[in-house]
């Protein structure tokens, strides 16, 4: 059954360019953002992006199709239950061993490592290879995950472009990095329900930003993988939930909070008026009554401004530092080594997915499943009828790879016609 899995998690093209691109490209990208007038989205967002990932369980599926397809009688859609169980039963070995690889590959670099014998050190340079290397074996387990590799475009977007109603902002130095890497699926588009999170108590010196209970017509995805590597460190690979297209810098490490210009603007303007009218009602009082002299009074009150000032951004540089710790905190799925199960787990999933989609609609459309390359129009027929299938459900567009799929449908169908012809040998 090896082939099964390994016949799907083919590498893809330029897989090793992706990996290795170095920052200068990213920063001539996030030049060419800033020279835009408030721009919506990355450029060709919708050819560079498009969504693959099945919206429903894999029980959820088979009893979707159970009742519309194989329902004319009990020996049908018992024959379909059986093909479902058969399938995820071959799949566990090839997805287990694939497991073992990366892991083995992974464990001298991996960062959470608890063995009580360290491995031989290694060096920056081997540690840098071993990395691009590891993302290499990983990128095939994305793709059959139907995870999106987001493009430069979409990253410089997001590093230039901030939404409207996104209170905290990060900055980052590019130069701390030597690569960055976001896959994403799941895109959505719609209000994103902020997390708990503790109030920030006002003061006299400071008020609190106030953030709405929720962001409306946020383009958000339901998963986000980051890899990023600091100069001298070592590669952070994370996943996180329910992260805006316009809030992917946040998930990177040795980022900075920073001060939008829209609050320094509140709160230099907030300070102007206030100071205004504390030094008319009141310093003229002072000036007059205790005979201060006015370089004294005016540089009390540059003081006293001064402390207010530094306080207020202070204060509010605190609250979006907390509320950033609490999104990476409760938005944040899994890491390092763990990560690696997750998403060989996912890509076992939609691969059970695509191949029960594949097969019930050869059954439902009655296109025979001999094993021999299937013809162009009957793939493009079955992507645009799955397709078609799926938006009913979902709601919204969804790319079905019918090709990789039906490919995967005849490896699973020569591999059973094999084990049946192997145990007849057997048993004469």
């Amino acid at each position: 059954m090896m082939h099964i899995a390994r016949g799907a998690l083919r590498t893809g093209i330029g897989v090793r360019n992706s990996v290795t691109r170095t920052m200068g490209s990213l920063s001539a990208k996030m030049a060419e953002y800033r020279k835009m007038w408030k721009p919506s989205e990355p450029k060709d967002w919708t050819v560079q992006y498009q969504e693959r990932c099945i919206p429903l369980s894999t029980n959820q599926l088979v009893e979707h199709l159970s009742e519309e397809f194989h329902s004319s009688n009990q020996m049908e859609k018992q024959a379909f239950l059986s093909f479902v169980k058969h399938l995820e039963v071959s799949l566990l070995q090839p997805y287990h061993s694939i497991l073992q690889e990366l892991q083995v590959l992974y464990d001298p670099i991996n960062p959470d490592r608890d063995a009580l014998l360290e491995p031989a050190g290694l060096s920056d340079s081997e540690k840098l290879s071993r990395e691009k290397e590891v993302l290499e074996r990983l990128q095939p387990v994305l793709d059959q995950g139907n995870f999106n590799v987001l493009s430069e475009d979409a990253l410089a977007y997001a590093l230039i472009v901030h939404h409207p109603q996104d209170g905290v902002q990060v900055h980052v130095n590019l130069d701390k990095y030597e690569y960055i890497r976001y896959w994403a699926l799941g895109q959505r588009l719609g209000p994103l329900a902020l997390l708990m999170s503790p109030k920030p108590q006002d003061s006299w010196f400071s008020r609190s930003p106030r953030t709405p209970p929720e962001r409306q017509d946020m383009r958000f995805f339901k998963r986000v993988i980051v890899a990023a590597r600091p100069k001298n460190s070592h590669m952070v690979l994370k996943c996180f939930k329910d992260i805006p297209l316009e809030g992917l810098e946040q998930l990177l490490p040795l980022v900075k909070v920073r001060t939008s210009s829209i609050d320094r603007t509140l709160i230099n303007t907030m300070l102007l008026v206030s100071g205004g009218i504390v030094f008319v009602n009141v310093g003229m009082v002072v000036l007059t009554d205790l005979k201060i002299g006015t370089s004294v009074l005016l540089f009390l009150f540059a003081g006293f401004m001064t402390f207010r000032t530094w306080k207020m951004f202070a204060q509010r540089r605190k609250a979006h530092s907390l509320e950033l710790a609490h999104m990476l905190y409760y938005r944040s799925t899994s890491n390092n080594s763990e990560l690696l199960g997750a998403l060989t787990l996912r890509a076992q999933e939609e691969h059970a997915k695509e191949v029960i989609l594949a097969h019930s609609f050869m059954k439902q459309l009655d296109i025979p499943c001999d094993g021999d390359k299937i013809d162009p129009e009957i793939t493009l027929k079955i992507k645009k009828e799955v397709e078609s299938w799926l938006q009913s459900k979902a709601g919204f567009q969804i790319t079905f790879s019918a090709e990789r799929a039906l490919e995967n449908l005849n490896r699973k169908e020569e591999s059973t016609s094999s084990s049946k012809e192997h145990a007849v040998l057997m048993h004469n």
